[in-house]
């Protein structure tokens, strides 16, 4: 896929979204080229969230232990792991995310951009704006990325569970 205009690369982000056929990386990295980057402050409350399937080995696997989506309730207090228990409630995953999280701007292909760091894995997901209820993601680290592989997944506000919390 050659470079991408912002308007080309949220149409197919989001053809890529509804389809969730595999994708090319390369075709996911051009989208995310295409996208602005975001500030911790602007990604700031509750996310459900999707993946962009790759081929990565972890294609699939978020829907298996119930992943709901993240929580960034501010800087230092995030939920990288909120999932759905037997009876349908949110709860953070802290065996899966080993642990929580924190938001800081890190530097990513050339971009400082609002990126989620794990407290207990050596895993930094990056985000950027697909438009203002939606994040692209990018997950990266020593134990994610395979093969060179990224795991590619999304981000879209999620008002309506923001009272099931608990």
């Amino acid at each position: 896929m050659s470079q991408l205009s912002a308007d080309q690369a949220v149409s197919t982000f989001f053809e890529r979204v509804a389809s969730q056929q595999i994708s090319e990386p390369a075709d996911l990295d051009a989208i995310w080229a295409a996208l602005p980057v975001v500030t911790v402050e602007e990604i700031l409350g509750d996310w459900r969230g999707g993946e962009l399937p790759s081929g990565h080995p972890m294609d699939g696997q978020l829907e298996k232990v119930g992943w709901h989506g993240k929580w960034f309730r501010s800087w230092y207090d995030v939920v990288p792991m909120v999932c759905r228990d037997e009876n349908g409630n949110l709860y953070s995953n802290k065996e899966i995310g080993k642990g929580e999280a924190s938001l800081w701007p890190v530097g990513f292909r050339g971009e400082v951009t609002a990126s989620m760091v794990y407290d207990g894995q050596p895993v930094i997901d990056h985000f950027k704006r697909v438009d203002e209820r939606t994040l692209m993601g990018i997950m990266n680290g020593k134990t994610s990325l395979v093969r060179d592989r990224h795991f590619y997944f999304y981000l879209q506000r999620d008002d309506a569970d923001a009272q099931a919390k608990g």
